[in-house]
């Protein structure tokens, strides 16, 4: 699949990283290093924007490494880019740590993953086929 993308920032394209990866990429485009204090929070630019065609979604998701190491996360994750929305790509970072951490310009800050999405019809009924788990949920089926 081919998606037109326009790129405003002086970073890369986002680029699978290697044959197995699912996501690609995106980096910070600012302009003065962003400074997040402990639990403070910011939306980040990436200087990308981009052409969906119908049928696809966008999910901007976390990267394990700043997770892991800087504490650092995405907020409403996955978020979700529509194929009709033509904005700038920004980022809702969080830094979960104890520790003030930096932003830098062409940081890598999250991860983007192009997805197809299926269509439903809803289907009005009165009661709904019977399973084994039926209503259970939120750890009902235990720890193992």
């Amino acid at each position: 699949m081919t998606v037109k993308i326009i790129n405003q920032s002086n970073n890369p394209l986002p680029a699978y990283a290697t044959e197995g990866s699912s996501g690609m990429d995106l980096r910070a485009a600012i302009n003065e290093t962003i400074t997040l204090q402990p639990l403070e929070r910011t939306l980040i630019p990436t200087g990308l924007f981009i052409e969906l065609p119908v049928g696809v979604e966008a999910q901007v998701r976390p990267r394990s490494g700043l997770a892991i190491k800087q504490g650092i996360t995405c907020l409403n994750t996955p978020g979700t880019i529509d194929a009709d929305y033509r904005g700038e790509i920004k980022v809702i970072l969080i830094n979960l740590s104890n520790e003030i951490q930096s932003v830098h310009n062409g940081d890598r800050i999250a991860q983007l993953v192009i997805q197809k999405v299926e269509k439903i019809s809803w289907a009005p009924a009165v009661e709904l086929e019977q399973t084994t788990r039926n209503e259970g949920g939120f750890g009902s089926t235990g720890k193992q």
